[in-house]
């Protein structure tokens, strides 16, 4: 294995999506996983790109094909990353996981050289302001995905990283770091 599997998550709206495609783009030695989900696509996603979007159906199928690395339900979706994707692309680069805590750590136990970052918000109230600013939610959405916060960050000592995004920049530099190390 040539590259490192690099699993970054956090609290919904903390900023992992910014802080991932702003290093992919910088660097062509890291991948962004594409992953599956059953959930319906937000504006402006398209299939292959954000996720790619099935139908319960086929994400259950494949769930018994054992084709993923990790996967998970939540908020009434199911979530998961293509293994053989990871597999291949491993061999000449590094690839980054954009998943929650769950499948973070699912992903360690079948790749335990995995490394685990957690991204966490500067503050409670920032978090709220950010997902709010997003208006792809409804009230909601926004409620239960704030109740999640507190269980995601109580995992954050699973993690081999935290980094607190405050300054994006700042935490872009840092996950940056955290590849190049070893």
């Amino acid at each position: 294995m040539k590259g490192k599997l690099i699993v970054v998550s956090g609290p919904s709206g903390v900023g992992k999506g910014t802080i991932v495609k702003t290093l992919v783009k910088r660097r062509a030695d890291v991948v962004e996983s594409v992953s599956c989900t059953t959930r319906q696509p937000r504006a402006g996603e398209k299939h292959g790109r954000e996720y790619f979007f099935l139908s319960k159906e086929e994400f259950l199928d494949r769930i018994e094909k054992n084709d993923f690395l990790e996967y998970d339900e939540h908020f009434g979706n199911y979530y998961g990353t293509p293994i053989s994707f990871v597999r291949e692309t491993l061999k000449e680069k590094s690839v980054i996981l954009e998943i929650d805590v769950v499948g973070a750590l699912n992903a360690k136990k079948r790749i335990p050289e995995s490394v685990l970052v957690m991204i966490a918000p500067p503050s409670v109230t920032e978090l709220e302001k950010r997902l709010r600013g997003r208006a792809s939610e409804s009230e909601t959405e926004i409620q239960n995905r704030l109740s999640r916060l507190e269980y995601e960050l109580s995992q954050k000592d699973k993690y081999d990283f935290v980094i607190v995004n405050d300054i994006l920049e700042n935490a872009i530099a840092r996950l940056e770091e955290i590849i190049d190390k070893k």
